[in-house]
This record gives structure tokens, sequence and C-alpha cells, in this order.
């Protein structure tokens, strides 16, 4: 059995499951709780079914995987060869995921390192990557952790939602909240800050808001070798044509992905959704 650093995150990195298996990357599920039903992402609820749930105003929360789910998956990880883990997650400013990969890493039969990437969705996505190209390439765990560590702190993060009601009501705004009687009022723009969703501009209208947001990714991305996602909810050909106004626009661009999210994200933004991740390689 050969000894290999493993390389853990959760369902809300959104990674193609192809590119998972080719890298040996295992996700850990977080769930959705739609009225008294507890649902996995990825696997036992659908978008579609989320963004129904929602436009029909029924309540939906997310919970975090439990330090048993995690200590389960960190014991197969290891039985499978692993000689260590690097477990990454979205932030810990917008999920307990973190804390409860730390309870379980303390009892895994291997070394764990627990990651808060201060990220999520594909900004995530593309940490894992990297740890993974690490840890293939011959690299230990701290040299896989270090990866993950410079990609997520290169990684920017932004994103427009058709209104800010459905982040309010999960308490996922952050600073932002003190702005909510007037940012109702208009088509926002968000990003991920030290871990943290914050308001960046505030837009009149739909399109302009979408144009200000490839803007911006476009402005970041400059002209080195960068990777893109463009993620969205209930919003597939909005997302398809910014994806190739980008790729037309950012002469950088190696990978792009177009992706719509998962349920845990899609809860907190609601449909309509448009995000924009720019990872300079």
């Amino acid at each position: 059995m050969s000894r290999h650093v493993a390389i853990v995150t959760d369902s809300t990195a959104y990674l193609p499951p192809r590119t998972m298996e080719r890298h040996g990357i295992t996700a850990v599920p977080l769930t959705v709780v739609l009225g008294d039903r507890a649902l996995e992402e990825g696997t036992e609820i659908s978008t579609r079914s989320l963004a129904q749930a929602l436009q029909k105003r029924r309540p939906v929360t997310t919970s975090r995987p439990s330090p048993e789910l995690f200590a389960e998956t960190y014991r197969k990880v290891a039985e499978s060869g692993a000689s260590g883990i690097v477990s990454l997650h979205l932030s810990a400013e917008l999920s307990g995921t973190h804390d409860a990969a730390v309870l379980a890493a303390r009892q895994a039969p291997v070394p764990v390192r627990v990651v808060d990437t201060g990220t999520v969705a594909m900004a995530l996505g593309f940490c894992a990557l990297a740890a993974a190209e690490a840890a293939e390439s011959g690299g230990t765990v701290d040299e896989a952790v270090t990866a993950a560590e410079k990609r997520a702190s290169g990684t920017s993060a932004y994103f427009y939602v058709d209104t800010l009601d459905y982040l309010r009501r999960g308490g996922r705004i952050g600073a932002a909240q003190a702005l909510l009687g007037s940012a109702l009022a208009v088509k926002p723009l968000l990003q991920l800050d030290a871990g943290r969703i914050e308001l960046l501009e505030k837009v009149r209208t739909a399109s302009r808001a979408i144009a200000r947001l490839e803007e911006i990714a476009a402005d970041r991305a400059g002209s080195a070798p960068v990777d893109i996602a463009v993620h969205h909810l209930a919003a597939p050909e909005r997302a398809s044509a910014l994806a190739d106004r980008l790729r037309t626009r950012v002469p950088g661009v190696a990978d792009l992905h177009v992706s719509e999210v998962g349920a845990v994200i899609g809860a907190h933004t609601g449909p309509g959704l448009l995000g924009v991740v720019v990872s300079p390689r």
C-alpha cells in the first residue's frame, strides 16, 4: 500500500466529480435542512429542489458536518494508505465546519492538518487542487498546506445576488448588515473579505451589476496566468454568457469553470446568484 498525503475538503468546494476523482480529493458533505428533513448536499438535494423551496419561502437552513462524520472520513482515508491528511474547509466565519474537523482530527489515526481557507465555492476548490498537486509531486503535509494557503491568499471571490434577503435571513452578511435598509432596494455586489461576506458596491439595475461584476473580475485577473470559476444558482444562461465574455476579455485565463453552486451556498444567496472566483496561478 502506497503512503501518501491525502486531501480532504467539504462539499462547498464545488469541484467537478471527475477532477476530485483524478486527484483523489475527498469531500465531506454539509447538510441542508428543508422543513423537517436533513439532506446531504450533493447527493440528497438538488439545486432545483432548493430553488423551488426558496421561491415558495419554505424554511431552509444549513448545518455543518458532524465531528463523527469527519472522524469516519479520516479513518477511511488513512486505511486507503494516507500517511497524513490536509483538511481544507470553507471560512470559519461562515460555518462551523472547520471546528468540527478540528475536533475529529484529534482522534485521527494519522496526522491531520485542518485549514480554514477563509474562502468558499471554487475559491476553496482551487485551494484543494493546489494542495493535491503539491502532494502528487511528493510534497509533505506542510508543503501541501503551504500550497493551499498561498493559493487562498491570492484568490478573490465576487458575487451578485438579486436580493440580500436570503443572506439577511441566514445571518451571513457580516458588516453589510447595517446597510440592509438601503441595500435591499438596489442590486448588491459582494465580496469575500477576511473570510466574511461584505458589501462591495450597490448598483441600480441587474444588467449594470452584472457588467460591473465582469469589469471587477477582469481587472483583478489582469494579464498573468489565472484560473477563473463562474458560479450561478438557477441562472445558467447568465453564467454562460459571463464566462464567454471573460474568456475573451482575460488574456491569461488558463482554466475556466462554469458551475451551479450547491444547496448550502444557494440557501444563503437565493436564485439568481452570479459569482466569479479569480485565482492567479
